[in-house]
């Protein structure tokens, strides 16, 4: 009962950094240290030994350095590395291939709908003053972090710690 719940939480801290990316461009620190703080307890009640643990942290460690080397260059935010990193962690070393190459295909998508409704007819905008600037807006940062936890949740059930359950 516990991993699930846990897994349910992962769930929806994903989608609540996919959410606040879109809404305002910002992964906040928190949520990408509660992601990555709440793992060990997940591995804990999923019963994962030493081994399968430190698969797990490696695979973080090695998203986290993919998400660094891609924010240097500024292709992605540094909310975004955090949060693909906290992400992996989940993940671990037998899913993080698939982790990666969901984010990805999910990124394509966002990023060609985006540049079809940012060309495109405006179909819905948000009334003067709301936000200083909406996704949809040309020339807009992409909310790759939508990208990110469809990528998580997508690869999720292929996990470890989902097979547990």
């Amino acid at each position: 009962m516990p991993t699930e719940f846990l897994l349910v939480a992962f769930a929806g801290l994903m989608t609540g950094a996919a959410l606040s990316d879109a809404v305002r461009f910002i992964i906040p620190n928190w949520l990408c240290g509660v992601i990555a703080l709440a793992f060990p307890l997940a591995a804990l009640t999923a019963g994962f030994g030493l081994e399968l643990s430190g698969f797990h942290l490696l695979g973080g460690f090695l998203a986290l350095l993919v998400g660094f080397a891609l924010f240097a260059p500024g292709w992605i935010g540094g909310g975004d590395a955090k949060l693909f990193a906290a992400a992996a962690l989940w993940m671990g070393w037998p899913a993080l291939f698939p982790f990666l190459l969901h984010t990805v295909v999910a990124g394509g998508i966002l990023v060609l709908g985006l540049l079809v409704l940012r060309h495109g007819a405006p179909l819905a905008r948000v009334p003067a003053g709301w936000l200083k600037e909406t996704a949809l807006d040309r020339g807009a940062p992409v909310p790759y972090g939508l990208a990110i936890a469809a990528g998580a949740l997508w690869t999720l059930p292929q996990t470890a710690l989902f097979a547990a359950i």
